[in-house]
């Protein structure tokens, strides 16, 4: 009976985290229908924020969450009351930043809800840190390392009151405080934990003498690159240096990476489905892509213009969160049959899902060329592109339909 509340509880956990990524996804649809036709009493900026809280809290992180317990901790101790309470009262506070950020923006609700959310974080990290076997593998060593990262990100958000009632929101303080928080939430918490995740599903133990190599170079890595979005406010080579360091460490780190799971991938890609397969080959396409954007932004002409062209900003942000941390998501729970990869509807929404995905990256860097070139808006760039991402709302509602018609096990 408390394996069947259990198995219940983790597929309603499951249904959630689709249900706020469906709900991000359609707010962002709504933003790209605003560019074609404008619709009043709708606040871009308000709506924006509620799609990359929802999408970075309500998906992301509360899918961690779901895969952290399900695969780090012990049975004995995820069935604990705390975890089940922990999970919906932070997405309680997702579901106050849904409704509060389209109305008011960042104002006293909204705050409330994301403080809210931070603190909730701090408990997750705690029970993590007290219920995660200590010991020396791998997976172990990335998860406590990516937790580090999250609490760290949010030194960032904490230091938002002070810069703003001392220099304000202009100011070069308050917005290294924000670049702080993202860079360590999606280059740290996010990054380690999906890596994490994804090497705890081969079976047999990893290498450590080159996994050590890989996560000391990845940690030092992702610390000097945040030289790089600072160099936007701070005009000094210093940044320009330290970045290039770091990503130079990020790219050896990578070929560390490669080379101690390489025993083992033909045995580990012998396990997937078709579905499977095209989800992991995307997540890790992906994290190729981004390694060889980080290289190519440190020509200086480029460095200068990159955070200043908004479509190659949001680009890099979606290839981050839809291509790395979403792909090794799917790619976990559909491996794992966390979610009904034999379903016909589910196939057909993660292809229309990733189809919009490709197509959407291809016009957003297309049209950031074209700024940089000064050739002004693509032909049908807006209609184009508010059309694939109607693939990526719909293969998401496929997604989420197919596991609301399916009883899932969770083994």
């Amino acid at each position: 009976m408390k394996v069947l509340i259990k198995i219940n509880s983790q597929r309603s956990w499951i249904i959630c985290c689709l249900f706020n990524f469906v709900v991000a996804a359609s707010m962002g649809l709504l933003m790209r229908f605003i560019y074609l036709f404008p619709l009043k009493g709708i606040n871009y900026m308000y709506l924006l924020h509620a799609h990359s809280h929802v999408a970075m809290l309500g998906w992301a992180y509360l899918m961690m969450y779901v895969l952290i317990v399900h695969f780090f901790i012990p049975k004995e101790k995820s069935d604990k009351p705390i975890y089940n309470q922990l999970f919906w009262t932070t997405e309680f506070a997702v579901i106050g930043m849904m409704i509060s950020f389209p109305i008011q923006g960042y104002a006293l609700f909204s705050i409330v809800f994301s403080t809210l959310h931070i603190l909730l974080s701090y408990v997750f990290c705690w029970l993590v840190w007290r219920d995660c076997p200590k010991n020396k593998n791998a997976p172990e060593k990335l998860l406590i390392a990516s937790i580090l990262f999250l609490i760290l990100s949010t030194f960032g958000v904490w230091c938002l009151g002070p810069a703003l009632n001392m220099l304000g929101k202009q100011s070069a303080f308050y917005q290294i405080a924000i670049q702080f928080f993202l860079h360590f939430q999606f280059n740290g918490w996010f990054l380690f934990a999906v890596l994490a995740l994804f090497i705890k599903q081969f079976k047999n133990k990893i290498e450590l003498k080159k996994f050590r190599i890989f996560i000391v170079l990845l940690i030092l890595g992702t610390i000097f690159t945040l030289a790089f979005p600072i160099s936007w406010f701070v005009k000094n080579q210093i940044f320009e240096r330290l970045n290039t360091f770091g990503v130079l460490l990020e790219l050896i780190s990578f070929v560390f990476f490669y080379q101690m799971l390489r025993p083992q991938i033909n045995q580990f890609i012998a396990t997937f489905n078709s579905v499977t397969r095209m989800v992991y080959a995307l997540a890790l396409g992906s994290l190729f892509l981004k390694i060889m954007i980080q290289l190519i932004v440190l020509f200086p002409n480029l460095a200068e213009v990159s955070h200043q062209i908004r479509n190659w900003v949001i680009g890099f942000i979606h290839l981050t969160t839809l291509g790395i941390i979403t792909g090794f998501l799917f790619g976990i729970l559909l491996h794992n049959n966390l979610l009904p990869r034999k379903a016909y509807l589910l196939k057909i929404g993660i292809k229309y899902f990733f189809c919009g995905y490709c197509i959407t990256e291809i016009l957003l860097f297309l049209q950031g060329i074209f700024y940089f070139l000064g050739k002004g808006l693509l032909f049908g760039y807006y209609e184009a592109i508010f059309g694939a991402s109607i693939f990526l709302v719909a293969g998401l509602l496929l997604i989420l339909i197919s596991v609301l018609k399916t009883k899932t096990r969770l083994d």
